[in-house]
């Protein structure tokens, strides 16, 4: 089983190394190979909208970087954890920018899910997608706008994406916040 961390903490931001570590130990623990990716130090340029991934390059963004090889990697995976610290609510830039150029991922046709409507799926089969924002200290309008976009996002995935908010507080016990969150979502055993 593959697992790929997605760590979108910012340049200045070393707190979530500690975090990101953890996320690996358990995921090892429970025999997963595991990458870890520190984008901001890949060289990701932001999309361009231009549909070429769909229309003259099917699958494949025509932006030669580190963004093809990322959606590559996710579309192997059988995990993905999107680690971010919680950015008003959103997540950080360093991610939303890694997100944007994963829409090759999808076709550019539609279809209605529950009168909404929604990409069609270019794989059969897609990896679960775990969400892990971080917050220093207990924001509850942050944490729900937060856990909305996690709900908006996963009807794109096809429910496949789930997550939510950990304390980055190691009075919290950040270790264990990260066990119980990955074991409800179905990654760990613990």
């Amino acid at each position: 089983m593959k697992a790929l961390i997605l760590n979108g903490s910012l340049k200045e931001d070393k707190s979530m190394a500690t975090v990101n570590k953890y996320i690996e130990d358990i995921l090892e623990k429970e025999g997963y190979e595991v990458e870890s990716v520190l984008l901001h130090e890949k060289k990701i340029g932001p999309c361009l909208g231009c549909f070429g991934c769909w229309v003259r390059t099917p699958g494949i963004c025509v932006i030669d970087d580190y963004g093809r090889i990322l959606t590559e990697n996710i579309i192997k995976s059988d995990v993905v954890i999107y680690l971010t610290p919680v950015v008003y609510g959103g997540y950080s830039s360093e991610l939303k920018k890694a997100l944007d150029r994963i829409i090759p991922l999808l076709l550019p046709f539609f279809k209605k899910i529950k009168g909404e409507v929604h990409h069609v799926e270019r794989y059969e089969k897609y990896p679960k997608v775990v969400v892990l924002g971080m917050m220093s200290e207990e924001d509850n309008e942050m944490k729900e706008i937060f856990n909305s976009l996690i709900n908006r996002n996963s009807l794109n995935w096809y429910n496949s994406l789930s997550g939510g908010v950990i304390l980055n507080n190691p009075e919290e016990g950040i270790k264990g916040q990260l066990e119980e969150k990955l074991k409800a979502l179905e990654v760990a055993a613990c």
